[in-house]
């Protein structure tokens, strides 16, 4: 009963958050469902307490049987009729379980869109749904379910501190609203949001005390995190939009030379189609560059390049200590210093193989390389994918 009872009673921001979900008058119909379902809440509510209290049915541990299996069982016996009342119960759990995947991924949609979580959130699927939603709370519901080794008892306290968490907020934020807009009979919705919201933080503040050590601190902990990643989160997305405004930008310099280096492990059928595109796109001034970390087999490397290279020079860079990375980065730094007016292109032929699993059979220089090179600016990373057949 409890379980069902605080569902159905947080069920009411899945309205307030789907009002443009209803067809029109949206607010009409809103507020004629929110109607409905509290006069329902109320009714089974003070229905089942009151059979409840007649029956002496309480919650049993030993036994694990809920109220309402209490009540069907005294009421029918154990015929036809009480297992139609516990696949009524069930159905209702689950009702209530989707009604969080219809919301949870609408009010990040929100947050999204007011950039406190990432903007993948706001992004909807190909089934015109918040796919990315939905994947987070599936994830994070698995992961309480395995935590919690699926002992709804336990996880109760958390659930319960959130919602009269939100219940205080959600009132306390329209007692706000009617002191400033002031709108008509303005002075008895303060009072009713007003009581709400002392009630609420009542509850919220006892249940946070008794059911401290149960669970409730995890909620009490995670809450001032999750509003500081928010925060983080925003400031991020402000900081980005302010780099990116156009109100200081100046007018770009315009590129008055382009340099490619083309980076090589080798002479291949993979560097081939590399080698003309620097070509293409920097007739002029294209430079190929070799790590040599085996001195058996450079000599093989200028004679096939002779032959293969398309008359480009090649530079070769002495690594005694085996690195590849940190002579590359040095000398395109040594490349970038030389002129002030030009772009460095830096052009990574790579081949890819067919099948997944063949990734992991070959080095990712290539993703070194283009992760080294991300955070340095003003350089342009081209990636010329080879791919190979079966």
């Amino acid at each position: 009963m409890e379980s069902c009872g605080s569902d159905s009673a947080s069920g009411r921001f899945a309205i307030s958050d789907g009002v443009s979900a209803f067809k029109a008058p949206e607010a009409k119909n809103a507020s004629t469902t929110l109607a409905w379902m509290v006069g329902l809440l109320v009714t089974m509510f003070l229905g089942i307490t009151y059979l409840a209290h007649l029956h002496g049915a309480v919650p049993n541990e030993l036994t694990h049987e809920t109220v309402v299996s209490q009540i069907a069982r005294t009421v029918f016996g154990t015929g036809p009729f009480y297992f139609v009342i516990q696949a009524a119960t069930a159905l209702v759990l689950v009702l209530a379980a989707n009604t969080a995947f219809a919301d949870f991924p609408r009010l990040a949609s929100f947050l999204s869109r007011d950039r406190f979580l990432p903007r993948q959130f706001s992004s909807r699927g190909d089934r015109l749904v918040f796919s990315n939603g939905i994947l987070a709370l599936g994830f994070f519901s698995a992961a309480l379910v395995v935590i919690f080794r699926a002992n709804a008892i336990a996880l109760l306290p958390l659930y319960a501190i959130g919602v009269f968490i939100s219940f205080t907020l959600s009132q306390a934020g329209m007692v706000r609203r009617h002191l400033r807009l002031q709108e008509e009979g303005w002075e008895r919705s303060v009072l009713i949001n007003g009581a709400g919201a002392t009630l609420t933080a009542v509850v919220m503040v006892v249940l946070a005390v008794t059911k401290f050590t149960h669970g409730a601190w995890v909620v009490l902990l995670l809450i001032p995190l999750l509003v500081l990643l928010f925060q983080v989160i925003r400031s991020h997305y402000t900081r980005v939009a302010e780099q990116l405004s156009l109100t200081t930008a100046a007018k770009p310099i315009p590129v008055r030379r382009l340099t490619a280096v083309v980076l090589i492990s080798g002479v291949h059928k993979g560097v081939l189609p590399a080698i003309e595109l620097a070509k293409a796109l920097a007739p002029d001034n294209v430079t190929a560059v070799y790590v040599n970390l085996d001195p058996d087999q450079i000599e093989r490397i200028k004679e096939r390049w002779a032959e293969w290279g398309s008359g480009l020079p090649l530079v070769i860079l002495e690594s005694p200590y085996r690195s590849l990375i940190a002579p590359l980065l040095r000398y395109i730094d040594e490349i970038e210093s030389r002129y002030h007016d030009d772009q460095v292109m830096v052009i990574l032929p790579e081949f890819i193989p067919s099948r997944w699993w063949e990734h992991l059979l070959h080095n990712q220089t290539g993703l070194l390389l283009r992760t080294a090179l991300m955070f340095r600016k003003g350089k342009v990373v081209i990636s010329v994918p080879y791919k190979l057949g079966r």
